[in-house]
């Protein structure tokens, strides 16, 4: 008799013991399931779209296709009678950043940005930015190809400009012109043979080194032409930014040419030399949106 009751108590105590994890799974899969209830149905996905904006794609003469992002001007056209425009090379590795600054500070939303930037996702173009912000070269040094800088010159002046003015009411006083390394070099480039086209340059850690250091001849005829009086730089400026930790050669450089340009204050040229603390060559660009916007935007009226 004992040992039918040992045996009943110790059958109950299975069955409780069974009961009770069954119900603790119950529990844990009901909670589960209320888990998964807050979890947002994500199968339907969509690519992010930046407010404000417009792309437009365009080609060159030789047909050659550009993907041109607009950052719209907010607010009413300013007194000048057209908004600031800043155009920006490398368009799809910089402009979304600079927009959205732009946006995020009021007292820059009535500026307009064009990037002009290439068809594709990569944030840099190898091969098309090597020949758009490049002299040409001897042929054996032709490689990637190189030497499109004045028809991207040509493309903005001829017909990306024309675009945004049929826009846009555009201040003609007022049009900047950033680039980084490659496109740095362009911009002072820019400025040298082509002065009336941009007011204002900002160069980031130009390569001013590229094939033996080729700018220093128009360095040399623009000096010329500015001390004759044949070139005005009245209401021009120039902007030279280095990160500390760009090559050693980019930083000398950049300084002693923006030393040499120091006297050219005395024809209009205002030029600044500023060096990033903690940056190197291909982060600097990302933590200057702001000092951009200032520099180009801040020099308005002036």
């Amino acid at each position: 008799m004992k040992l039918f009751v040992s045996s009943l108590v110790f059958v109950s105590s299975l069955m409780f013991a069974g009961l009770a994890l069954m119900f603790a799974g119950l529990a844990l899969m009901a909670g589960s399931g209320a888990a998964h209830a807050d979890v947002p149905d994500v199968t339907v996905e969509r690519q992010v779209t930046l407010d404000q904006t417009l792309e437009w794609t365009l080609q060159n003469q030789q047909g050659a296709t550009y993907r041109i992002l607009i950052s719209k001007p907010e607010g009413e056209v300013p007194d000048s009678g057209g908004y600031p425009v800043i155009y920006v090379l490398d368009g799809n590795a910089y402009f979304a950043s600079l927009h959205e600054a732009k946006r995020a500070q009021e007292q820059f939303r009535q500026a307009i940005i064009v990037g002009i930037a290439y068809p594709g996702e990569a944030p840099h173009n190898f091969l098309r930015r090597s020949y758009d912000l490049s002299p040409p070269v001897a042929e054996e040094q032709n490689t990637p190809p190189q030497g499109g800088q004045d028809e991207l010159l040509d493309f903005i002046e001829q017909s990306l400009m024309p675009a945004v003015a049929e826009r846009f009411p555009v201040d003609t006083h007022h049009q900047s012109l950033y680039g980084h390394s490659f496109g740095g070099m362009f911009a002072i480039y820019t400025l040298f043979t082509r002065p009336d086209l941009f007011n204002h340059i900002v160069a980031a850690s130009p390569s001013l080194w590229w094939n033996d250091s080729y700018l220093l001849k128009h360095e040399r005829d623009f000096r010329q032409q500015v001390e004759a009086g044949e070139t005005s730089v009245i209401h021009h400026s120039l902007s030279l930014i280095v990160a500390d930790n760009d090559s050693l050669q980019n930083q000398q450089d950049a300084r002693q040419f923006y030393q040499r340009l120091e006297d050219l204050s005395a024809y209009g040229l205002r030029s600044s030399f500023y060096r990033v603390e903690g940056e190197d060559h291909m982060s600097v660009p990302f933590v200057l949106e702001s000092r951009v916007l200032k520099q180009l935007l801040g020099t308005r009226g002036s």
